[in-house]
């Protein structure tokens, strides 16, 4: 994916980019500037901060017991969450757009599932102001053509992903940064991951700034579209 990243660089003429991800996107980002600083001059990383390489497989530590497992262990079984995901495909996608935003107020996103993965999420009665009822269709539409598959896939691929990473493990992301998530991210109440955060300036020492805002949840640039905006914006008017 970040030879996908550097082939849209080159599609665009240009020689270097400044590369921004959310969620899954940001592990992109964050590694297309830790591996390739000649083409991305900086990077932004929105929910999820840059995680240096554990000593251990990820999902050997992920948990599991008779009463709940972490939803990436769920994931990892082929065919079991696309079943459920594609039962209502715009059921699934509301829930869980709803379910892990800051205007949950039951906090729904929780990461330790049991049974399936929206057992504990919330369908919401109305959408909150930051997504319409067209983009629900939008993506339900998209997922009813394509199926769940291609994006659970990458969840399977995470033990491969680390077996490929280690080459460059202890490598820090040299160039700058900025990173903005929410207070009410799952990703930031995720084990270890308010530590990681307070700490990342350790494996990014050109961390410009990060950014917490307030009651926002997992979709950072929808929720908070505004301050996000601004906040890159000028993060991009500093590196000028």
């Amino acid at each position: 994916m970040i030879g996908d990243m550097v082939g849209v660089v080159d599609a665009l003429g240009a020689s270097q980019a400044v590369i921004a991800g959310h969620d899954w996107g940001a592990p992109v980002a964050w590694h297309a500037a830790l591996l390739r600083p000649d083409r991305f001059r900086a990077v932004i990383g929105l929910s999820v901060p840059f995680r240096p390489r554990g000593a251990v497989r990820p999902t050997s530590v992920m948990r599991q017991d008779d009463h709940a497992q972490f939803y990436q262990l769920y994931f990892q079984t082929p065919g079991l969450a696309e079943v459920e995901l594609e039962r209502d495909p715009r059921r699934s996608v509301r829930t869980i757009l709803y379910s892990v935003s800051g205007d949950d107020p039951a906090d729904g996103g929780n990461p330790a599932i049991v049974g399936g993965f929206l057992n504990a999420m919330t369908d919401p009665a109305r959408l909150p102001s930051w997504i319409t009822d067209a983009d629900v269709d939008y993506y339900a539409g998209e997922f009813a053509r394509t199926g769940f598959r291609g994006g659970l896939n990458w969840y399977r691929n995470i033990d491969r992903n680390w077996e490929l990473m280690a080459p460059f493990a202890g490598l820090r992301v040299a160039v700058p940064a900025l990173y903005i998530t929410g207070d009410r991210d799952l990703a930031v109440g995720s084990r270890g991951a308010k530590e990681l955060i307070a700490n990342l300036s350790k494996f990014v020492p050109q961390l410009r700034g990060t950014m917490m805002l307030h009651g926002c949840g997992h979709w950072t640039q929808q929720e908070r579209a505004s301050e996000v905006s601004a906040a890159m914006i000028g993060f991009l008017k500093d590196l000028a």
